[in-house]
């Protein structure tokens, strides 16, 4: 199978997913919290599809909600993440001289900085009975705070290219300012490198999503998430009764592959 076949399924499995989690109040059977305390731990039957959790919760409905939340906030994030990325980094490259260095500088620092680290320390310090609502805004709002450092040293080094192109030259010397120069002139012309820096960066805040939830530290029950609900795959016997609790994993793996097969490539990117 070559490459674009494989973008292209990919592609079609990635559009399935995002729909089914965006349509998932049509989709799932119950709500997402509702809890059948009558069957708890139900093995998978027609009532229940991946039967319930400790709580008696169907586990189809929330994997489908958790799908939701996670697939449709995580291009959010990166969204924010590539737009700081491409200002600043835009700026820098055009500017040169001490602003430059200054940008380049707080990039080093906050890349020499784990992000995951980073985000376990600053959602530690904000109260834990915090609504999921609002758990959800912070979580990925921080990711998109806080993951442009490296978008932005790519972009910094294809302005760097661009610095002295006749286009940049010639609005410069109509007199426009250079924040209308990087809007207006520059960003359009790196709009392939932003994309790639923005579907690069969509896996990478699912997975960290997935972990600060898995750790308790992310999106707050019983509001679900991809990460929450993996944290269910802690109690062993439960799962080795019901292999059916490791679709959440199965599926998160599958969407972390069909990003990567449908990245663009070098070639699409210059």
């Amino acid at each position: 199978m070559n490459a674009r076949k494989l973008r292209v399924i990919s592609a079609a499995v990635l559009c399935a997913i995002f729909f089914v989690g965006l349509f998932a109040g049509a989709v799932s059977p119950y709500p997402y919290a509702k809890q059948f305390r009558e069957r708890p731990n139900a093995t998978p039957s027609s009532l229940h599809l991946l039967g319930t959790d400790s709580l008696g919760r169907d586990l189809f409905a929330r994997l489908i909600y958790g799908t939701r939340v996670s697939l449709l906030l995580a291009p959010a994030a990166a969204l924010l993440a590539t737009l700081l990325a491409g200002i600043f980094g835009g700026f820098a490259g055009l500017a040169g001289g001490w602003s430059e260095k200054l940008i380049l500088a707080a990039t080093d620092l906050s890349m020499a900085l784990p992000l995951l680290f980073v985000l376990l320390a600053l959602r530690a310090l904000l109260p834990l009975n915090i609504s999921p609502i609002l758990s959800v805004t912070i979580t990925f709002t921080m990711l998109g705070l806080l993951g442009w450092p490296s978008s932005l040293r790519v972009v910094w080094a294809a302005t760097k290219n661009l610095r002295n192109s006749d286009f940049l030259l010639l609005a410069r010397a109509t007199g426009c300012s250079r924040w209308r120069v990087i809007v207006r002139h520059l960003l359009p012309n790196l709009r392939p490198v932003l994309f790639a820096q923005f579907w690069i960066s969509i896996p990478v805040f699912v997975l960290t999503e997935a972990t600060l939830s898995m750790l308790g530290l992310g999106v707050i029950e019983p509001l679900p998430s991809w990460g929450n609900l993996l944290r269910g795959l802690e109690d062993i016997s439960a799962v080795s009764a019901n292999p059916w609790r490791l679709t959440p994993l199965v599926l998160l793996i599958l969407v972390v592959i069909c990003f990567q097969f449908i990245l663009p490539s070098q070639e699409e990117i210059a």
